[in-house]
């Protein structure tokens, strides 16, 4: 596999010397891991963060908002600057950007330095994720894609899972700084592994002298239009329960902007040139649905990575390693079953696949919906475990549905459009939670103090047997009655908070398993022919 052919579009990177395609795959998802992982990895680090830069929790979250407000613009760009100047070229500058960002994040010295060296991190990340796609397809011919997607999905399943642990015992060990610098020794060993292993292929040598020499200029009026929405759209989400949703100046303002720009998109993209998102893409039955069900797949990987964590920090106890932990063996089995779905592509419909996956991920949630006080590692563990065993068998299949039927000049589009919903889908996700958590956890506490009446014999003993207790240990009468009062609400407050992450769990299930009739819906896909891969 020397060459690209132009029959397949396929054949290994290197034009005029023999690559592994195995090996490209390796690198390639070496890359993406680490993009992917920054994600989450801050997430556990942002109360060290706070503390380490002097500044409160919100001022600290605007660390995940930037990343994901730059990454989901860069997105959009990435399909027509990777076409005009080079995949590789293009690559390699965004892995190299992204390093340096990383390096400056971890030397930051203060929040709007920080802010500012993530945002350029995020614009860098958001271009690596859809070009390493479209040199996987390069680089393998389609009866071999599936499985080279398993590599792929590794990275970008698995990631997020890792980010969380390596993040705790960074930041429990070491500090916040590493969970940027990390990136510094693994930027340098991926650059130069892609320098020396991947190179265009001649198909896409032959596509970018074609569009050099009609003068196909980028279409920047699109590309503003939709980064206005994606970029408003991610504020709002990430924003919004912190700023109090329409209660706030700032919020109202977003969400103005975020329909204003989705408004004035929708034609410009239908009647341009040469756009810089073909939108009709998503509104075929195929493509679409596939972009609805990774939206949903996403809603439930980054809301899930942030809150299994959360719940053990705040409800049990556990430091921010161990709250990580919970998650990895979840992560080992999604590797494990990423090369079993790469396999059963090949030979079972992507569809059923598809279904079967969205049902196991809805059993993972359910189950989550058991939380209770007493609930050890291992319930979280085994939770994560389920979902571990459903998430690949989305994840491949995905792949082929959405690539199936397209024209190889759209499979760069579609990339950026399908990493796009996953990212957009995650933000989507932890908003939802979000909501959910803050408005149930006031429901149920309102609830659980109408049951606190002085009259109940239950409550007048508990107070008594309380009160006896501090009493016992040298408070007085009145500072014995205090402490009885606020463990009561204390304990009232932990349940209310219980309750209230069931609720959360059981509104992701309903989120999962919606996605089954729009994978039904799908159309058979040449799996002998496609192998799991694009078209």
């Amino acid at each position: 596999m020397a060459t690209a052919t132009a029959t397949g579009g396929t054949g290994a990177m290197a034009s005029g010397r023999s690559t592994n395609p195995w090996l490209v795959a390796v690198v390639v998802a070496l890359a993406v891991f680490m993009e992917v992982l920054d994600t989450t990895i801050a997430n556990v680090a942002l109360r060290y963060i706070s503390g380490g830069l002097a500044v409160s929790s919100d001022e600290a979250s605007w660390v995940v908002t930037t990343y994901l407000v730059s990454n989901a613009i860069a997105l959009i760009a990435s399909s027509f600057i990777a076409q005009r100047y080079g995949r590789k070229r293009f690559y390699l500058v965004c892995l190299a950007m992204f390093t340096i960002a990383s390096v400056m994040c971890g030397l930051a010295w203060d929040l709007p330095s920080l802010l500012v060296f993530r945002m350029i991190q995020g614009f860098a990340g958001g271009g690596m994720v859809p070009v390493s796609q479209s040199i996987l397809t390069d680089a393998f011919p389609p009866a071999k894609r599936g499985q080279a997607f398993a590599i792929f999905g590794i990275a970008v399943v698995v990631a997020p899972v890792v980010g969380p642990t390596l993040g705790g015992w960074l930041s429990d060990n070491l500090s916040w700084h590493w969970c940027f610098l990390i990136n510094g020794p693994v930027g340098i060993f991926a650059f130069l592994l892609v320098y020396f292993l991947v190179n265009d292929s001649d198909d896409q040598k032959k596509k970018r002298e074609e569009m050099r020499q009609r003068g196909i200029r980028f279409d920047i009026i699109g590309f503003m239009l939709v980064a206005a929405f994606l970029g408003s759209l991610e504020l709002m989400l990430d924003r919004g329960q912190i700023e109090d949703w329409f209660d706030s100046t700032f919020i109202i303002v977003t969400a103005v902007i975020c329909f204003a720009a989705l408004a004035a998109s929708i034609p410009w993209l239908l009647t341009a040139k040469n756009p810089v998102l073909d939108v009709r893409l998503i509104a075929t039955r195929q493509f679409g649905s596939c972009m609805i069900v990774m939206l949903a797949i996403g809603a439930i990987l980054i809301a899930t990575t942030q809150f299994v964590p959360q719940v053990l920090q705040e409800n049990y106890g556990y430091i921010a390693t161990w709250a990580g932990l919970a998650l990895s063996p979840g992560g080992l089995v999604t590797m494990f079953m990423m090369f079993m779905a790469g396999q059963l592509t090949s030979r079972i419909q992507p569809k059923y696949l598809i279904a079967v996956g969205a049902t196991m991920v809805a059993l993972s949630m359910y189950d989550l919906t058991r939380l209770s006080p007493d609930a050890d590692f291992s319930f979280f563990v085994w939770s994560r475990c389920i979902l571990g065993l459903g998430l690949p068998l989305i994840f491949i299949p995905i792949t082929a549905a959405s690539y199936d039927g397209l024209r190889p000049d759209q499979t760069d589009q579609a990339s950026a459009l399908i990493n796009a919903a996953r990212n957009t889908g995650g933000s989507i996700g932890v908003s939802i939670a979000s909501n959910v958590l803050a408005h149930r956890e006031q429901w149920h506490q309102s609830r659980l103090v109408e049951h606190i009446n002085p009259a109940d014999p239950a409550y007048h003993q508990t107070m008594q047997n309380l009160q006896g207790f501090f009493a016992e240990r040298g408070s007085s009468v009145v500072d014995a009655q205090n402490q009885a009062m606020a463990l009561i609400g204390q304990q009232v407050g932990a349940q209310a908070s219980y309750l209230a992450y069931i609720d959360v769990f059981f509104v992701l299930a309903v989120i999962s398993i919606l996605a089954v009739p729009l994978a039904l819906i799908l159309r058979n896909v040449d799996t002998k022919a496609s192998g799991g891969g694009m078209h």
